[in-house]
């Protein structure tokens, strides 16, 4: 007979150590995500009929004197903004009956009735929010805790690595990386773990001379401090804090607000890259993951501390600006991907053609979810 006395510890474990870190996470992104729409929706001058976070039957809420009915739903794996006026949630296509039942004070409010910029602000955004929350939380980690790093010396070379290969040496500092220059060794790094099977032209000081070579980064999978096994790209070499000379940088106010906008901007970068070589073939699709694989990472995230936790908020976060930004309906990149070809006919794209799309995208979406599920559960 099954010991219930054993059962209990475990299950709670996984509640408080897996999935309140998760829904943590989860419900951080996707409110500031869906804040943003709805206060660019609101500066715009666009009614609100609803602010939900989750999907599904309504587990509490409440209606403003503004008429906005603020709901937490029983469904809690995303959100959305419901303007007035709006088909359905996605505010996918007009809904000229639904319309043509508003009143006049609600039509001048109404989302389909706006002007095309204002519409593709407010879709806009939702993932300029998150953009921004990565920033912040990136920034405020920098203020507090600073960053140490290392020179881009090189204290060892790995046999018949790239590195070695290339002709790379103890002593060799690194100067420029694919055309980029470097400050760091972590800057190396993060040029070269996203670049495996690509020839790299390094250029390197040796004695006080400039000399160019050609690497190639190798395939490794290594783990990550979250537990994660990645496939990155390696030349072979390591620095230490004899040869590297580990600093701490200390940042100020304004210094932490501009290194967490380019750390943000080296994440969009690094995505869409890796994007760009997946969509080509070049990368593994373990490398994909959904919820399961998201919340194992919160639960991790939580047992290494509160700061690895909002961190993971931060790459989250600018993860989901990104995706949303991905020219496929019924994703925000779809409906300005439909904005923009309505600016360049200069006449609103007919009804059965948005439809047509809608239907398309949704099916991509769909068959998306479907594949990280996969991946989450059987494939990786």
């Amino acid at each position: 007979m099954t010991d219930i006395s054993a059962i209990i510890p475990g299950l709670g474990s996984f509640l408080f150590g897996t999935l309140v870190p998760f829904f943590f996470v989860l419900l951080v992104v996707v409110f500031v995500h869906e804040m943003g729409h709805f206060i660019a929706g609101r500066l715009c001058g666009i009614g609100v009929q609803a602010f939900s976070i989750g999907f599904g039957p309504e587990i509490f809420g409440y209606t403003a004197k503004n008429g906005t009915r603020w709901r937490l739903a029983a469904i809690p794996l995303g959100g959305y903004v419901k303007f007035v006026g709006d088909m359905s949630a996605t505010s996918a296509s007009v809904d000229e009956q639904a319309l043509s039942k508003l009143s006049e004070a609600e039509r001048r409010v109404a989302f389909h009735t706006q002007p095309l910029w204002k519409r593709a602000i407010t879709v806009f955004a939702g993932p300029f929010a998150n953009f921004v929350l990565g920033a912040a939380v990136f920034a405020a980690m920098f203020a507090i805790y600073g960053q140490y790093v290392y020179q881009p010396t090189v204290a060892e070379v790995r046999p018949n690595s790239p590195a070695a290969e290339a002709g790379i040496l103890p002593g060799d500092t690194f100067i420029s990386v694919d055309g980029v220059r470097v400050a760091s060794f972590a800057d190396v790094q993060r040029i070269v773990t996203g670049r495996a099977g690509d020839p790299l032209k390094i250029v390197l000081e040796r004695d006080g001379r400039e000399i160019e070579t050609v690497a190639t980064p190798e395939v490794s999978e290594q783990p990550t401090a979250l537990g994660q096994k990645v496939r990155i790209g390696l030349i072979g070499v390591v620095t230490n804090e004899a040869v590297g000379k580990r600093d701490r940088i200390e940042y100020g106010p304004l210094q932490a607000v501009v290194a967490g906008i380019q750390e943000t901007g080296d994440v969009i970068a690094r995505t869409g890259q890796f994007m760009k070589r997946f969509v080509a073939g070049r990368e593994d699709r373990c490398q994909l993951g959904g919820p399961v694989r998201i919340a194992d990472m919160a639960g991790r995230a939580a047992g290494l501390g509160f700061e690895w936790l909002v961190q993971l908020v931060a790459l989250l976060s600018v993860g989901i600006g990104i995706l949303n930004l991905l020219p496929i309906p019924p994703l925000d990149g779809g409906h300005l991907m439909l904005y923009a070809a309505e600016a360049i006919v200069r006449r609103p794209i007919p009804a059965q053609v948005t439809e047509a799309v809608y239907r398309v995208g949704m099916l991509m979406v769909l068959a998306f979810m479907m594949f990280v599920f996969w991946n989450d559960l059987f494939g990786c």
